[in-house]
């Protein structure tokens, strides 16, 4: 799964990385700072589309899901 973002820096990451590490189905994740528009890259062994959204949201970041 792919979500389009507004993190921003490593600091950004890391408020995220408890919960998104938390979750036993995720198998890995990552965040590419380098690109103008930030995607969260996810693989999953389920469907954790609005566990991942709700997880930013509650950080106070946006999060829309575009693969």
């Amino acid at each position: 799964m792919e979500f389009k973002t507004n993190l921003k820096c490593n600091g950004c990451i890391e408020k995220i990385a408890p919960q998104m590490n938390a979750l036993e189905s995720i198998v890995t994740w990552d965040v590419d700072l380098t690109k103008p528009v930030k995607i969260l890259k996810v693989e999953s062994m389920r469907d954790d589309e609005s566990e991942i959204i709700s997880i930013l949201r509650e950080k106070g970041y946006t999060c829309e899901k575009i693969a």
